[in-house]
């Protein structure tokens, strides 16, 4: 869930901003070069997906929507403390936007966290994907991406079992509904990169999206929240699922290209099913795991296909 770059691309169908610098979009790095920032786009790949791994784990001690508030809280706190973000000379349109960015990425995470109380890691994510993947067919109107959108929905069929009869429904419409705020994020997390030099409109959102939490947080699980056990695991899941992969993605994003970003971040439900098996013990079947690597491959033919036209970056997403 939650990955840096100032103007996300809607083209891109797993790319998750999560801070707003513009990747480099000159010459590819070659081989070598490449090696070092796609190391560092699997370690944060990997850093989420464990860190909502320890999210569910903590779950029976703060709840859903404590586990949020406290992630949101102190990925705020760390990134003010970062950034220090200018809060002077910024039009109401700016803050508008900055406004509506936090309110997406408050829903986007508390949505997320509701579906993986409910269904495993792998399948929440593999349905969140959906989001940005619908938002890439749209935005491309090529017919190849057509197919690419069959091929992600054979994948949710089979994920299913052709009806979900198995899978808690309330949990997949979460993470279905954590796909749709995922495409709005990309959105509003390049408008807000445009606006917000740096990393500043992303602090400033995530301090919007922990004020919007904390009283779900507070109503759902009270003083269970400040159980120094539950804080320093709540913080823990901050900087697994936030800032750390935020920090690595930045770095990595100012020597690789977006393109290949992208199709790295398509790999996450595959990642997030992993962290499941590892830390939560969720096995999947094999036709649950070959509904995963559909989904994957779709992500990945619909960034290839909007690489191909040229059309990274668009003008106005």
């Amino acid at each position: 869930m939650n990955n840096p770059s100032a103007a996300p691309s809607p083209a891109a169908p797993v790319v998750v901003p999560a801070t707003d610098h513009v990747p480099t979009a000159g010459g590819s790095p070659g081989r070598r070069g490449a090696l070092g920032p796609v190391g560092l786009v699997l370690a944060g790949g990997i850093s989420v997906q464990f860190g909502g791994a320890l999210a569910v784990t903590l779950m029976p001690r703060a709840g859903a929507l404590g586990v949020v508030s406290l992630r949101l809280v102190v990925a705020a706190i760390v990134l003010l403390v970062v950034c220090r973000p200018r809060l002077r000379g910024h039009s109401r349109a700016d803050w508008g936007t900055v406004v509506v960015f936090g309110i997406t990425m408050a829903a986007m995470n508390g949505l997320f966290y509701q579906s993986v109380a409910r269904i495993p890691l792998g399948t929440a994510v593999t349905l969140e994907v959906l989001g940005p993947l619908a938002l890439s067919v749209i935005v491309s109107r090529r017919a190849l991406n057509l197919v690419w959108a069959g091929l992600a929905l054979g994948g949710v069929f089979l994920l299913g079992g052709g009806g979900f009869n198995g899978l808690d429904p309330v949990g997949v419409a979460f993470a279905l509904s954590a796909g749709a705020m995922w495409a709005a994020y990309i959105v509003f997390s390049a408008r807000t990169g445009r606006r917000f030099p740096q990393a500043d409109g992303l602090a400033l959102a995530m301090v919007v999206a922990a004020v919007l939490f904390v009283p779900l947080g507070i109503a759902e699980s009270g003083t269970k929240l400040l159980v120094p056990t539950t804080l320093a695991l709540g913080a823990a899941v901050a900087v697994l699922s936030s800032v750390l992969p935020y920090t690595l993605e930045l770095l990595a994003l100012r020597r690789l290209p977006a393109p290949t970003f992208a199709i790295l971040m398509s790999l996450e439900p595959a990642v997030a099913a992993t962290a499941g098996f590892l830390v939560l013990h969720q096995s999947l079947s094999v036709l649950e795991s070959l509904a995963i690597a559909l989904v994957i491959a779709a992500s990945m033919g619909a960034v290839r296909t909007q690489v191909g036209r040229g059309k990274v970056l668009p003008p106005d997403a």
